[in-house]
């Protein structure tokens, strides 16, 4: 299972919001390019990155920065934010860009989804963002007639990366992920799952490596390891011990 650092871009700095609410953004470095080195030297695989300018407005205002993350880290990079048509998706692979995450056009134009992921099999993921069930799009900023549920079950017959699940009301709180929900998206998901919000310990961690057998790859972390609650060598270390228990384990005491 993958942790994966995040790193929300807004008005060309690395933040951090509570609850999605645009009001409460709390900034921890004015350099993006430069907190993303920082996670690949500590150990990073993958990078999480969000365009929040471009998830409120659609527009591609950040594009100047993930040029530069691009060239600056070797790791690849997954980004989400304001995508809603093929011909912006294309642009961002052209750029370098490993995966796409797409959010607001899986409920408003869902024929683009499907087109994508039959383009690039695999390198397409869906963000499904909630509130007390509720897929939000837009930033957030609007509630649609949809749950997590319904749409994650629409989602697979589509050959996709990953479904992001995120929980908006645990999401910057450090408060714990809703491991429920995710239970729920885990058991009825055809495509892996990667879990997001509410992160704040390295037994939030622990906890949802019970869920890996159920189907969950990939836990993103944001403000916790930018507070200090996490450490990302230490929290990177231990799951890595607990990968090799687990073989350790399945193999009746041997490791093949």
């Amino acid at each position: 299972m993958e942790i994966i650092p995040a790193i929300d871009q807004l008005q060309g700095k690395c933040v951090r919001l509570n609850q999605g609410n645009y009001d409460k953004v709390t900034s921890f470095n004015s350099d993006p390019v430069e907190q993303s080195q920082i996670w690949e030297q500590q150990g990073a695989k993958r990078l999480h990155l969000v365009d929040l300018d471009g998830a409120k407005t659609g527009e591609p205002i950040n594009d100047q920065i993930i040029k530069e993350i691009i060239k600056a880290i070797s790791i690849p990079i997954q980004i989400g934010g304001g995508i809603r048509n093929i011909d912006r998706a294309q642009e961002l692979f052209s750029l370098g860009i490993e995966r796409i995450i797409l959010g607001t056009v899986a409920i408003e134009n869902p024929k683009i989804v499907k087109s994508l992921s039959n383009l690039y099999p695999k390198k397409i993921a869906v963000g499904i963002d909630a509130k007390k069930g509720m897929v939000a799009t837009r930033g957030w900023l609007k509630d649609s007639k949809i749950t997590s549920v319904e749409l994650t079950k629409r989602l697979n017959e589509l050959e996709l990366a990953a479904i992001i699940s995120t929980d908006i009301s645990t999401d910057g709180t450090l408060n714990g992920p809703n491991i429920q929900a995710l239970k729920e998206i885990t058991s009825i998901s055809n495509n892996p799952v990667i879990a997001s919000g509410g992160i704040g310990s390295i037994s939030d961690l622990i906890s949802l490596k019970d869920l890996e057998n159920e189907g969950m790859v990939g836990i993103i972390v944001g403000r916790a390891i930018y507070d200090g609650s996490i450490d990302l060598k230490e929290a990177l270390s231990t799951l890595k011990n607990l990968n090799i228990q687990d073989s350790f384990a399945r193999n009746d005491g041997y490791i093949v």
